[in-house]
């Protein structure tokens, strides 16, 4: 599996305009979450994996981005599989 990105579909002109730096943003914070939860995995279900990833990339955030982040948790979760069958390295 390839880094974790995050696409947004704006729904308004505002969010067109800020469509590319907060998509940025997310990938970021969720690369970096991907990282720290894949170097402390010790056999969590994948549930957890997934939770995990919710919670570390909201905390890598700022507030305001964190409290409006609703990622598509099937793709979320996705991301949590590959990290237990170790396809991100």
């Amino acid at each position: 599996m390839s880094e974790p990105h995050v696409t947004l579909e704006p729904r308004d002109p505002v969010q067109a305009k800020l469509r590319g730096p907060l998509e940025d943003q997310l990938t970021s914070a969720l690369q970096a979450a991907a990282d720290r939860v894949r170097d402390s995995y010790a056999g969590e279900p994948v549930e957890q994996v997934c939770q995990r990833l919710l919670d570390e990339t909201r905390a890598g955030l700022h507030p305001d981005i964190a409290a409006g982040f609703e990622p598509d948790m099937d793709e979320l979760c996705r991301v949590a599989v590959a990290i237990v069958r170790g396809d991100i390295t």
